[in-house]
């Protein structure tokens, strides 16, 4: 699925039109990305938590030459799935 698909099933799903669909997840998707610029986390219970990591920097070797190169340190954004959506996706079976 892509951004067009999930906006055409929010549209469905919600009753909005799908320009209207559109322009709320944009909206999420700015504001969670504006909290993790922030460096703060998002926590939406029962589905899940988005936030920030840190990546220390590291030596690694690059694969044509084989010369060592130094990667930077950096920010990488993690999301840490909630119960509700860990549940959905293994259910129990009796």
């Amino acid at each position: 699925m892509n951004k067009g698909d999930l906006v055409d099933a929010l549209a469905a799903s919600s009753g909005e039109s799908k320009a209207a669909a559109g322009r709320v997840l944009d909206a999420f998707l700015e504001t969670v990305t504006a909290q993790l610029v922030k460096g703060e986390s998002l926590t939406m219970v029962g589905f899940g938590s988005f936030s920030v990591g840190a990546r220390a920097a590291r030596e690694d070797r690059n694969p044509r030459s084989g010369e060592t190169i130094k990667i930077k340190a950096s920010k990488v954004a993690k999301f840490s799935p909630g119960a509700g959506l860990k549940s959905a996706l293994n259910p129990v079976k009796k």
